[in-house]
């Protein structure tokens, strides 16, 4: 088995007992553990209209991450680029890699990241941004370019620089474009589990290689809960699925502390609705997770991890990624 890097993905979720502040301090305290235990990367995703995520202005936040750090990758997971012009991405990016150099990733999503009023007033009501994705990935591409020094418009700072950007997606059509662009491609499995395995092939299938990349390389983000037993890891999962219900719902509230056996009080339905959501959820102790993880990495061949855990207690949540760091170690060892 070829070794696995392992990086994280985090929203900024904010808690039950807690406020933006304290949300965005549990993400800097994520990050500075994650760096002390080796992962590659930490990811910010950007989201709208939602109460209870503080990671709404993505770049300013991941600036106040990679500030207080030393070396860990700092990125997005991602951009949701139609909400933006390319250029104000290149020059806000292009800032942050004169900031914190070779330490940036720009991944870049075509959803909205909210509501389809929220998208709305993000694109001036103009809804079509997202058929022009490849497009404006393309361009974000040509602004970081130094062969773009003789254009009338230009990205200070930005252009020159080596900004890697993703292709994220949770279907098969960002699957053909990061083939198509021979950019590495990272799948959201984490909440949009049904399309992961297509999606990979034909993002295998279809690899062009690039100056960017020659050869295809998959990051898939999934939920991890881990803790000293089994019996605790699951506990502590149940403030994840709360959350997952709450999306299914639309009743969406703070992260909340876990609810001993919640998924007997559930209808049936809704527990179907959720298990099938979560599907590429891990859960358990450091050996059920080495198995676990051995075998999704074994069937899938992906190149990178990217765990999320919605954890209530941080101490809890920082002491799961210290495990899951031991789970992945073991798995390279193997």
């Amino acid at each position: 088995m070829k070794k696995i890097k392992y990086s994280v993905l985090d929203l900024s979720v904010i808690t039950k007992d807690g406020n933006a502040a304290t949300a965005i301090k549990r993400t800097v305290d994520l990050a500075k553990k994650a760096e002390e235990l080796g992962y590659e990367r930490v990811w910010l995703a950007e989201h709208h209209n939602m109460e209870f995520i503080a990671s709404s202005a993505t770049s300013v936040l991941i600036g106040h991450v990679a500030s207080q750090t030393k070396s860990i990758r700092v990125g997005s997971g991602g951009i949701m680029l139609p909400n933006h012009a390319p250029l104000a991405i290149a020059e806000q990016f292009g800032t942050l890699e004169t900031l914190y150099p070779s330490r940036i990733d720009l991944g870049l999503g075509r959803a909205p990241g909210t509501d389809q009023q929220t998208a709305t007033a993000l694109r001036r009501g103009d809804l079509n941004t997202a058929y022009q994705f490849p497009k404006d990935v393309t361009a974000l591409q040509t602004y970081f370019s130094e062969s773009n020094r003789t254009a009338s418009v230009r990205a200070f700072p930005g252009e020159g620089l080596n900004i890697p950007i993703w292709i994220l997606g949770s279907s098969t059509d960002s699957a053909y474009l990061a083939a198509e662009m021979g950019l590495p491609y990272a799948f959201a499995s984490h909440f949009a589990p049904r399309q992961f395995k297509i999606a990979v092939q034909i993002y295998r299938n279809n690899f062009r290689p690039s100056q960017y990349l020659d050869k295809p390389y998959v990051l898939a983000c999934v939920n991890g809960i881990a803790a000293d037993s089994n019996e605790e890891a699951e506990l502590l999962s149940m403030s994840l699925y709360q959350m997952f219900s709450g999306i299914l719902t639309n009743s969406r509230k703070p992260l909340s502390p876990p609810i001993p056996n919640l998924l007997d009080s559930w209808p049936q339905e809704l527990l179907d609705a959720v298990r099938e959501m979560t599907a590429c959820t891990f859960v358990g102790d450091k050996d059920t997770l080495i198995e676990k993880f051995s075998r999704f990495i074994d069937e899938h061949g992906v190149d990178e991890l990217m765990i999320t855990g919605n954890i209530f207690d941080n101490e809890k949540r920082l002491r799961s990624y210290g495990i899951l760091a031991e789970v992945f170690n073991a798995i390279n060892l193997s």
